[in-house]
């Protein structure tokens, strides 16, 4: 590797790191319909993790840096440690994954119209459509 191409790989490995860290230092936040009451962290991992059965889950896509984000701060988990979770509930019939949405706009809207649907998206993406049960910084 010559000297040019190891400045590139430097420099293509320095914006990926610094890419990564503002994406996990995104503010996350779970929601719920306008009239839904505040969560404790431990409610919204357990919605999340299948352990409850009051609420139901709404998910961003998998390759969403988003869904990874939100995952580690709500649950202390990765999203393929969640997968395995769901994965073994389903195994054994005590579970459905979560509802997969496109993106934070059908997250907003399909919490708004449901008050026992929980959600989560960047908080750069609220609107008063929807109210912030949780803040996860």
């Amino acid at each position: 590797m010559n000297t040019h191409q190891l400045s590139a790989l430097c420099l293509s490995l320095t914006i990926g790191a610094s890419l990564g860290s503002s994406a996990a230092a995104a503010e996350m936040v779970a929601i719920m319909a306008p009239v839904a009451a505040p969560l404790t962290k431990d409610q919204v991992a357990d919605v999340f993790l299948g352990r409850s059965t009051e609420f139901k889950p709404v998910d961003l896509p998998e390759s969403s840096v988003a869904r990874e984000t939100f995952y580690k701060k709500a649950t202390g988990r990765d999203a393929a440690q969640v997968r395995a979770v769901w994965a073994r509930l389903i195994f054994i019939g005590r579970g459905k994954l979560p509802k997969e949405l496109p993106d934070a706009a059908a997250v907003k809207k399909a919490v708004a119209a449901d008050p026992n649907v929980v959600g989560y998206i960047d908080k750069a993406d609220l609107d008063p459509s929807v109210k912030v049960v949780l803040s996860l910084n």
